[in-house]
């Protein structure tokens, strides 16, 4: 059975012709230095036996340190990614404007061979991206979730 995992994705218009999503840079040593396609959707894992959108909503909690928006999710759909793992993402319009980025964080043994363990955030920097750019900084395997995302806005917009 393949891991699923399960993911938020904003977005907003600040313009009529203007579309921007909130994604976020992934933490820890493999990313520090990395920015192209080293930015991910807020997600994370959960069993089979939980909502996908709960645990969208926590894992978006703890990778922001504070809530989600209240607000109308729609389902994007489910995101086959290169490793086999499943994303259930879904999207809503909002204005999120948090003050501050706290992640939670991951323990790992760094630098490679020092027995050292480290603890690293999972997400190091958050925020909004013209669609457009966000194609360059997000990981490969997430860029249907912005075509799904346009797919729908388009249907939404008739």
């Amino acid at each position: 059975m393949p891991v699923l995992s399960a993911g938020i994705l904003l977005y907003r218009r600040p313009a009529a012709d203007e579309l921007e999503v909130w994604i976020a840079h992934m933490g820890g040593p493999f990313w520090a230095r990395k920015d192209a396609h080293a930015w991910s959707l807020p997600k994370g894992e959960y069993s089979a036996d939980e909502d996908p959108l709960a645990a969208a909503l926590r894992e978006f909690a703890e990778e922001m340190g504070t809530p989600a928006p209240d607000a109308d999710y729609q389902l994007l759909g489910g995101f086959r990614q290169p490793s086999g793992k499943i994303i259930t993402v879904y999207a809503t319009e909002h204005e999120f404007c948090p003050e501050r980025i706290i992640s939670n964080t991951f323990p790992l043994k760094w630098p490679k061979g020092s027995g050292r363990i480290r603890h690293y955030p999972e997400i190091d920097d958050a925020r909004w991206f013209p669609e457009q750019e966000a194609r360059l900084k997000l990981v490969k395997g997430q860029l249907p979730v912005l075509d799904a995302l346009m797919e729908h806005l388009r249907q939404r917009n008739g």
